[in-house]
């Protein structure tokens, strides 16, 4: 329990200890993703307190410190950023909890030889030393001939929202091989990354209904599960507040990011990976409706066997049909896998990586 808390702490604290407890003004970008004639990618500028010299630079008590100064620091709103890819410039201001969105034209073409590109950020207030940051910003290259998008919470990872404590204790004590992660789905997302050539180094994107604050969280569970690393850009913000009460409906919040990832110009297919526990198979109908000819296949995982469920999503899949994509209510990450083999997707190595890691 001991190294649990240990490790929980340090992953939870990490975005604070980019000021070395001096405090002051950050910025905190997100992973961006793009296409070859634009880029977007988020973060949030804050304003956080300053450590006292009498808390130690590690330890227990420097992370519960880091910890109280994570709960406690807010946005600034209207406050303005630069940001520079490459030759191509865009500034914005923040929104009133301190968040910024950036869509920037590449008018000034990156170079074609990586798909990761550094962005720098930077924030002038008045008074004050100007505050730096960088991100990553993933932009397919031309060999890319798939864009995958898929949800997160109980399609790639169980989250057992019943039991937080336990969902926790699964992260971050256990093996890797022990985690919280589907049997297959590393091999899965690994094979319909490099797709048949096993070159595509195809664009993974993935949504949660999570807020930004478990980013880190998340990235440490891709790592640790060898699960492709894409741009975790569509978490919500939840904005809870007196006037606000409630975060924004997931499946609006989801339909509204897929339809934003499809909409740049690079004319993608695409393959949507989602659940039966909540709307993910109304949501992905909707985006099949609006882009018919782009959506090459839905994969729905089976978390519960309600039969009204399953009717309601077999009606579904019946009202795509005359699209072409298919709708697959699989059991397992296998048999999603052999759906995608069939579909040329994903090569004969990659099926056969699939089927013995869920053997184990």
């Amino acid at each position: 329990m001991t190294g649990f808390v240990r490790r929980l702490l340090r992953i939870a604290t990490r975005p604070m200890k980019r000021d070395r407890g001096r405090g002051g003004y950050v910025v905190h970008p997100y992973r961006g993703y793009g296409s070859r004639h634009e880029a977007f990618l988020m973060g949030r500028v804050f304003r956080q307190a300053t450590l006292g010299e009498v808390i130690p630079r590690y330890g227990v008590l420097r992370d519960l410190a880091d910890i109280v100064r994570r709960i406690f620091r807010h946005g600034l709103p209207q406050v303005d950023v630069m940001v520079s890819l490459g030759e191509n410039v865009a500034t914005v201001t923040t929104d009133r909890d301190g968040y910024f969105d950036v869509h920037m034209p590449l008018e000034a073409p990156l170079p074609a030889n990586s798909a990761w590109h550094h962005a720098e950020l930077h924030v002038v207030l008045p008074g004050v030393e100007p505050v730096q940051s960088f991100i990553e910003v993933y932009i397919p290259p031309a060999e890319a001939d798939l864009l995958v998008i898929s949800d997160i919470d109980d399609t790639v990872m169980y989250t057992g929202v019943a039991n937080k404590l336990r969902m926790l204790h699964r992260l971050f004590v256990k093996q890797a091989h022990q985690r919280m992660a589907f049997p297959g789905v590393a091999a899965f997302y690994q094979a319909l990354h490099v797709g048949r050539s096993g070159k595509a180094k195809r664009p993974i994107l993935y949504v949660s209904r999570g807020p930004w604050s478990i980013y880190e969280m998340l990235e440490e569970f891709f790592q640790l599960n060898r699960i492709p690393v894409g741009p975790i850009l569509f978490l919500r913000e939840w904005g809870i507040s007196w006037r606000k009460p409630w975060p924004r409906r997931a499946e609006e919040h989801k339909y509204g990011m897929i339809q934003h990832i499809l909409s740049m110009r690079d004319e993608l297919p695409c393959v949507l990976i989602g659940d039966s526990g909540q709307h993910d198979p109304e949501v992905y109908t909707r985006i099949v409706h609006q882009y018919p000819e782009r959506i090459r296949a839905v994969y729905i995982r089976r978390v519960e066997r309600k039969p009204e469920r399953e009717r309601a999503i077999d009606m579904l899949r019946d009202e795509i049909h005359h699209t072409g994509c298919n709708l697959v209510l699989a059991d397992d990450s296998l048999a999603m896998a052999e759906h995608a083999f069939q579909q040329g997707l994903i090569a004969a190595e990659g099926l056969e990586m699939v089927r013995r890691e869920s053997d184990r």
